[in-house]
């Protein structure tokens, strides 16, 4: 470990410490609720692609601020933290955390889960947590997390079968060109340049 890590290690507990001299072991219990919800809304920070959003239900308002007091000034990595804009129907507030979609979220998840664990007296195996707008409840292990959350911007456009802006653009033109062809009007769009297209023109013996 270099000395920068070293120091920056000892500055997140630092800063851990202090909140918790405010947000003591078990002051959360009976409060946070035992689920979590991941990429159930949308990012705020970033785009969905780039950004994972958590969500943690707990009672009352005031409880839910010093949870966003305590992640926000306890992980570098997060992006940002903030409480829901007025109470749910069951008078839960949601605390919001958005942190990077890569390889490093579901070991940052089980740490971020672990760490509320001393404010609230919650063990890991109370823990259950959805994705997105599935019903099924997924026990909390780093395995689960990493087998069910995109963890690259590639595999979440996967999974929701998002196009990318070029191929969406591809579309168009295509489109286009086909309600030119239907009408009798002479196709003018040029297809764009890349690796396929290129194969295309010299398959065609066009230069």
């Amino acid at each position: 470990m270099t000395c920068l890590t070293k120091h920056k290690m000892r500055r997140i507990n630092l800063m851990k410490n202090k909140i918790l001299e405010t947000v003591e072991q078990g002051d959360l219990a009976r409060l946070l609720r035992n689920e979590l919800h991941v990429d159930q809304f949308k990012s705020k920070m970033g785009t969905d692609v780039d950004v994972i959003v958590l969500s943690f239900k707990i009672k009352d308002k005031e409880p839910a601020m010093d949870l966003v007091d305590f992640i926000e000034k306890g992980y570098e990595w997060v992006l940002d933290s903030d409480i829901s804009s007025g109470e749910k129907e069951d008078g839960d507030y949601l605390v919001f955390v958005e942190l990077p979609r890569d390889k490093d979220a579901p070991d940052r998840i089980m740490r971020l889960v672990a760490d509320t664990n001393n404010l609230s007296k919650l063990k890991i195996e109370d823990w259950h947590w959805k994705y997105h707008k599935e019903l099924k409840d997924y026990d909390m292990t780093e395995e689960r997390l990493a087998a069910v959350i995109p963890l690259t911007a590639e595999a979440y456009n996967a999974k929701f079968d998002i196009k990318s802006e070029e191929a969406v653009q591809e579309d168009i033109h295509t489109e286009l060109d086909n309600l030119r062809a239907v009408a009798g009007v002479k196709v003018t769009t040029i297809a764009p340049i890349n690796a396929y297209t290129d194969s295309l023109r010299i398959a065609a013996g066009i230069k």
